[in-house]
């Protein structure tokens, strides 16, 4: 199998309406960051660093949404050549990034697991501090760990948090690494793939190599993903649809070799969401004909679908057909609401793909698979079922719910 990592040049582009979407994300990292602020504050005396300790500032995802654009980091305003394996690296002139995994997977007996690992880079500043200490850094780092265990019934999650000095946490390019402590994504060789990823707490620890099938998807406009008219207001965006994984998790004593697919979002820019927008429900599947389903619909405060929201349909050679707000259909199928935070998601939806015909009914492996780590939000393994036509399709894949926490008091505990 060629990598393509090894491409110079931009790939073809996918959805011409990805407007927002990466905005959305990128606020919510600013949540993110207000709440690793704190963390930070508990080690800037000493080189002391509990990166187990829970972090309990309770801060709605919508207090970060109407952020201003900060002055003084590039922007994303044109589209430009992907360059790889450059781009897999950081880019430290702009404000956030992530690497953002999810994935299914299984043992040979058919058991099955879900995980999330996710490492965010956010600039305090566009430089760096004038000073000599080694822990002087304008870089916040932030990484969450999941794991969802649908035969026990349980899902646990973790968050980290850490700054860029001391090798505490950090990104480098060649060779590709991002780290949150002894959370870590690593090329196994001189290129980019196959990528290692590990993370562990507790009783529950990952460590698994991924590869990919298919080329990057460059999304929006080779890759500029546009949140609006302004100059600017946008992200660079890629992802990587189909990763085949194999590798052994580790879950209360017992060791496991599992295998199974996973997706992966990488992003950077310099912007912030909309003031009209409440939050987001994001859909990838990997459909068992080898083509990979991506939706997001974008909610406003009103409770309404924003016209924005779009998506994109991979084949299984990896040709691309966007996606618009208008060409699908989501329609929840049910409501669970959090014994631990008191929040009401959404659970179990029918997607409809009008203008091809899809249509799949998808439901959570688990209700309660929210992310409480400061920042509180639903993201979980998925299975669908459904037809094109009068053939049948199956699927596998992750959800995430952002948004839904406005009305909760600042604190639950």
């Amino acid at each position: 199998m060629s990598d393509p990592f090894d491409e110079r040049d931009a790939f073809s582009p996918a959805a011409s309406r990805w407007i927002r979407w990466a905005a959305a994300r990128i606020a919510v990292l600013v949540l993110f960051l207000v709440i690793g602020v704190v963390a930070l504050l508990m080690v800037t005396e000493g080189p002391r660093w509990n990166p187990a300790g829970p972090v309990r500032a309770r801060l709605s995802v919508a207090s970060a949404l109407s952020a201003p654009p900060a002055e003084g980091f590039a922007r994303a305003e044109e589209p430009r050549a992907f360059v790889f394996p450059h781009d897999h690296g950081p880019h430290p002139e702009f404000r956030t990034e992530w690497w953002y995994w999810t994935g299914n997977l299984a043992t040979a007996s058919g058991r099955h697991f879900g995980f999330q690992l996710t490492f965010f880079r956010t600039a305090l500043a566009p430089k760096a501090p004038p000073r000599e200490s080694a822990w002087a850094t304008n870089q916040v780092y932030m990484a969450h760990f999941a794991l969802t265990d649908t035969r026990s019934e349980r899902f646990r999650a973790w968050a980290r948090t850490s700054r860029g000095a001391l090798d505490l946490a950090g990104a480098t390019t060649e060779p590709l690494r991002v780290w949150v402590g002894d959370w870590e994504a690593r090329a196994e060789g001189p290129g980019p793939l196959p990528i290692r990823l590990r993370a562990g707490e507790e009783d529950v620890s990952l460590e698994v190599s991924l590869d990919s099938t298919k080329p990057p998807v460059l999304q929006g406009d080779h890759g500029l993903s546009r949140k609006g008219p302004e100059p600017g207001n946008a992200s660079y965006y890629y992802s990587l649809t189909r990763m085949p994984v194999r590798g052994v998790l580790r879950v209360r004593g017992e060791r496991l070799d599992v295998e199974g697919l996973a997706w992966m979002d990488r992003e950077w820019s310099t912007s912030a969401l909309g003031s009209d927008l409440a939050g987001w429900d994001w859909f990838a599947l990997h459909l068992d004909d080898g083509r990979d389903l991506m939706f997001y619909q974008l909610r406003r405060k009103d409770g309404r679908a924003a016209p924005w929201s779009a998506g994109v349909l991979v084949d299984a050679r990896g040709g691309t057909r966007p996606l618009a707000a208008d060409d699908v259909r989501v329609e929840p199928r049910g409501t669970w609401r959090s014994q631990r935070t008191g929040i009401g998601y959404p659970s179990g939806w029918r997607l409809t793909d009008l203008r091809g015909g899809l249509r799949l009914e998808i439901e959570p492996r688990l209700a309660d698979q929210e992310l409480d780590v400061g920042a509180r939000y639903w993201e979980g393994a998925v299975q669908a079922h459904g037809l094109e036509g009068t053939r049948t399709v199956l699927g596998t894949g992750y959800v995430e719910l952002v948004g839904y926490d406005d009305r909760l008091p600042a604190t639950k505990r």
